[in-house]
């Protein structure tokens, strides 16, 4: 059975020094395709330069909402750019990772809102599905999403919300990405509403270098995880 991580950030200086290895091995595991995500438009293109060397490797490109004082006023343009130049490759996949973050206070909202509203908006365009960053802010991004309506739908990362929550977003179109966060055993909601939810709801991810699975606490998480998961 191959098996698709469908959230990493691979191009990340993380795996500077054994990317070409982790991937090999990623392989032999049966970790077939991979999905590298972009955040901000300085790592666009390092992306993309990463994604061209590995027939199995995908593309998304966003503007992460925790990076949201980063973003510069013309980087919604140049993502309209880079997804115009790249219309139709078969490995441009996705908008993302983009969304909405409440747990950082210090972020605005209404910038992240506007943010978030663009880049649907572009997805919807180029008839894309969008991989979204969803921290205590289920409400907003289901009540955004019923308003801007995505054809392809998406995944909702690291999904951890309640089981009505997880029913509006599958009626939205969405599947939801289960990770490294899953396997710690003291995650007993989300054990709760996981074993609720249909299978074919559930996609999997390791947010690689990130959210190690309880199985290696405290190392770097990679997409030879995803077997484990």
């Amino acid at each position: 059975m191959e098996l698709i991580d469908t959230h990493t950030h691979l191009d990340f200086p993380d795996f500077d020094s054994d990317r070409t290895e982790v991937l090999a091995h990623s392989h032999t595991l049966g970790v077939g395709r991979m999905v590298v995500l972009g955040v901000y438009q300085q790592n666009w293109q390092r992306l993309w330069d990463l994604v061209q060397t590995d027939e199995s490797l995908f593309a998304a490109f966003g503007l992460h909402p925790v990076y949201l004082n980063e973003h510069r006023p013309d980087d919604l343009t140049e993502l309209g750019d880079w997804l115009t130049r790249l219309q139709g490759h078969q490995q441009l996949c996705a908008v993302g990772e983009i969304g909405l973050d409440y747990f950082l206070q210090a972020l605005d909202r209404e910038r992240q809102q506007a943010l978030f509203e663009a880049q649907l908006k572009l997805a919807v365009d180029f008839q894309l599905p969008a991989l979204l960053h969803v921290r205590r802010s289920h409400a907003a991004v289901i009540a955004t999403l019923k308003r801007i309506r995505l054809p392809r739908g998406g995944i909702i990362h690291a999904f951890a919300g309640s089981q009505e929550e997880a029913r509006e977003y599958i009626k939205l179109g969405f599947k939801l990405g289960l990770g490294g966060a899953a396997t710690w055993p003291q995650a007993l909601r989300m054990h709760k509403v996981l074993a609720l939810l249909p299978v074919d709801a559930v996609v999997l991810e390791t947010d690689s270098p990130d959210m190690a699975p309880a199985m290696y606490p405290g190392q770097r998480n990679c997409p030879e995880h995803l077997p484990d998961i």
